[in-house]
């Protein structure tokens, strides 16, 4: 539900009383007095969740009672937003502490954190129900919908949003149903966060201990050094290998001991397989038919047919279309890719040698080498962090006219994060941001962005700004080199980053419509278009610079940079295209399934793959985006946004990649508006078409 609909209400006389049973010294309860009313992170501990959510569920409920019960006609005004303006904040304690809570489960988590997580996502799950199945407020929403006012644009779209998701929770349904759906959402909501913390648990628990430097022969020094520093935090003698990226990838590619990098590759790959408490196997059998017994009840074939009702793809068809016309344009060449890595390694090893798949990083590492002669660890030295992130920043102004300003008075919630203010071309503020960059025992692998505050226009009039953060898991720095990073996680970077700005740039009316509150097959679009930058001439030459001696990278080094940028393009095309057909299998399943997941995986995507596949291995059981990260039947539109943002990068690439006017028509079309408008509305807007594949296959010459 939104914002102003269900978090932010007029006052009520209840508040004389309210105030009087609840802990003072919880910052949940009380106005942030920070930079920005930012989060007082160092405030906040761990037994103010629970008594912040009850309370909260307690506000929701009584907000939700008044507009019930308000005896005047049913208005847009009196029932999708409020009628007063909460000036203390008083319904959004919910939204608030959910935010705190939930964002630091995933960056910064513990077991209490997780044991609380467990007895607050019943609750917060039947809150949920409770509001969208309550059927004199959707009497309420309905009446509106089916008679208002002339609306604005905005308005219209709000009041389409909050009918819609209504509906699509099951507001329609008869009471036996109704009951019914909130059994699989709560179900369904338990074992989301129980696959979460099973993966956590079990990337968290492996560890390759190395006691033999033999063992670490190829590896470069950074990754000697990190390893050395893994192990010194576990107090253990010898090197530590981990399974998060910055560890597990460099090793992969490196190491030329190759029982290890199996050993490393088995462990990563058989994640949640094993037969102890973090096995997920079943758990995913599980969500899958718990969404299609959802999206059946609610009068739907499929779980797939539910989610693209309200995407960019609208059907099941332009999916597989999608898919399949990459497959097409992109295998032969994929396949030619593998041949030259197996002739490489056949080279090096004799003409009986087979690649396994922990040898491919490895032997395609040393063909690179062999026709471009550039890798990561050539371009880590240029690639320090302090001055990738003035980088980052230093384009965001060369496009937009934004500066960033660390406020070291801002708290944080680990010592790894940075705060920043962000102001506007003019001078105004415009944001906090926040930058999470490195891997910990409490952090989940990968990377995202998300907000600790949104953004919208209040009643006075006041433009409430965003807060917005990135999580990322970068190199670490060692006891004598900062971090330095390489071309890959400086993509990384600009993607979250590109999130970021979809957020910071958010200008809209209503906080559910701000920022990345899109449409899951263009939410990507921002993100990815950035990390077309990151092999611009232009760009690096204003940060790559070599930690030591302050030499520019080399425009040598750049120009074999750039020749190989497509190298292996095509195998990572099809990487993700398999991944896109594993979740479409899984969730256009319209009866229960039963099939076990490890031989149906391998079947599922047998189209885009080119390899051999292990018996053992399993990608479903940690595929957290499909599972537990709210891209279920929505994996594809990492490749749908690709076709977007090559296109929209053509666009740039033609009026000069740093064009401000350029730059300007992106951010007012595009990453101001948010969801106030269909997506394909606001794209054509800025390029004054439709997008095309051609812009994405010129780019990785796979269409000269």
């Amino acid at each position: 539900m939104n914002r102003t609909t269900q978090e932010t209400a007029h006052k009520t006389i209840y508040k004389r009383n309210s105030m009087s049973n609840i802990n003072d010294n919880n910052p949940f309860f009380h106005k942030y007095t920070t930079p920005h009313e930012t989060v007082p992170f160092d405030k906040i501990r761990l037994e103010h969740f629970e008594p912040a959510f009850i309370e909260g569920i307690r506000r929701d409920d009584e907000h939700i009672a008044k507009i019930i019960n308000n005896p005047e006609p049913p208005t847009f005004d009196n029932t999708i937003i409020d009628p007063e303006e909460d000036e203390e904040g008083y319904y959004d304690l919910l939204d608030k502490v959910s935010a705190v809570f939930f964002n630091l489960l995933s960056a910064e988590t513990n077991e209490d954190m997780e044991a609380l997580a467990q007895k607050m996502q019943p609750l917060l799950t039947k809150h949920h129900n409770d509001v969208t199945l309550n059927e004199k407020l959707f009497q309420r929403i309905k009446a509106v919908y089916d008679n208002h006012r002339e609306l604005t644009p905005e308005e219209e779209m709000l009041l389409n949003k909050s009918y819609d998701s209504f509906v699509r929770s099951g507001a329609l349904l008869s009471d036996k149903k109704k009951e019914h759906l909130r059994k699989l959402t709560e179900e369904a909501s338990m074992l989301s966060l129980q696959f979460s913390q099973n993966l956590l648990k079990e990337n968290k628990a492996f560890t390759l201990h190395i006691t033999d430097e033999a063992d670490l022969a190829g590896l470069p020094e950074s990754q000697r050094n990190a390893a050395l520093a893994a192990a010194t935090e576990r107090n253990l003698d010898g090197w530590v290998i981990t399974l998060d990226a910055p560890s597990y990838m460099p090793f992969m590619q490196y190491a030329e001991n190759r029982e290890l990098r199996k050993r490393l590759y088995m462990a990563r790959n058989t994640e949640c397989t094993h037969d102890n408490d973090s096995n997920n196997l079943e758990i995913c059998k599980r969500l899958v038919n718990l969404r299609r017994e959802l999206a059946q009840l609610l009068g739907y074939d499929t779980y797939a047919d539910y989610v693209l009702k309200k995407r960019m793809a609208t059907n099941i068809g332009n999916v597989y279309q999608l898919l399949h016309d990459l497959i097409n344009a992109y295998k032969p060449t994929a396949i030619k890719e593998r041949e030259e890595v197996i002739a490489k390694a056949r080279r090096m090893e004799g003409d009986d040698f087979e690649l396994m798949p922990w040898d491919g990083p490895y032997y395609s590492h040393k063909l690179q080498l062999e026709k471009y002669n550039v890798d990561s660890e050539m371009l880590r030295p240029y690639l320090e962090l302090s001055k990738v992130i003035n980088g980052v920043f230093g384009l965001a102004n060369r496009l937009y006219g934004i500066t960033f300003k660390e406020n070291k008075d801002i708290p944080v919630y680990h010592p790894d994060v940075k705060a920043y203010e962000v102001f506007d071309r003019d001078g105004s503020y415009l944001a906090v941001f926040y930058a999470d960059f490195h891997p910990r025992k409490g952090k989940q692998g990968g990377a995202w962005m998300t907000e600790y505050q949104g953004q919208y226009i209040d009643r006075k009039g006041k433009n409430v700004r965003p807060h917005v953060s990135v999580v990322m898991n970068l190199t670490k720095p060692t006891h004598d080199k900062p971090a330095l990073l390489t071309l890959g996680e400086v993509e990384t970077f600009l993607h979250e980053f590109g999130h970021s700005l979809h957020g910071m740039f958010a200008n809209t009316r209503f906080e559910s419509l701000s920022g990345t509150n899109v449409w899951w097959d263009f939410v990507e679009l921002p993100s990815q278009f950035m990390e077309n930058f990151s092999l611009e001439k232009e760009f690096l030459s204003t940060f790559a610079f070599h930690h030591e001696t302050g030499a520019p990278m080399p425009d040598e080094l750049i120009d074999r940079l750039i020749s190989g940028r497509n190298y292996n393009c095509a195998s990572a095309c099809l990487r993700q295209v398999s991944f896109g057909l594993l979740d479409m299998a899984y969730y256009t399943q319209k009866d229960e399934f039963t099939a076990d997941i490890i031989p149906f995986e391998k079947q599922a995507w047998k189209d885009a793959i080119i390899s051999p596949q292990l018996p053992d291995t399993c990608m479903t059981v940690q595929f957290s985006h499909i599972m537990a990260g709210g891209y279920s039947a929505g994996y594809y539109s990492y490749k749908w946004a690709e076709v977007l943002d090559a296109d929209a990068f053509a666009v740039f690439k033609k009026e000069g990649i740093f064009n401000p006017a350029t730059a300007q028509r992106f951010r007012d079309c595009i990453l101001s508006k948010g969801g106030t408008e269909h997506p394909m509305t606001l794209y054509k807007r800025f390029k004054g078409s439709e997008p095309t594949i051609d812009a994405l296959l010129e780019r990785n010459e796979i269409k000269k």
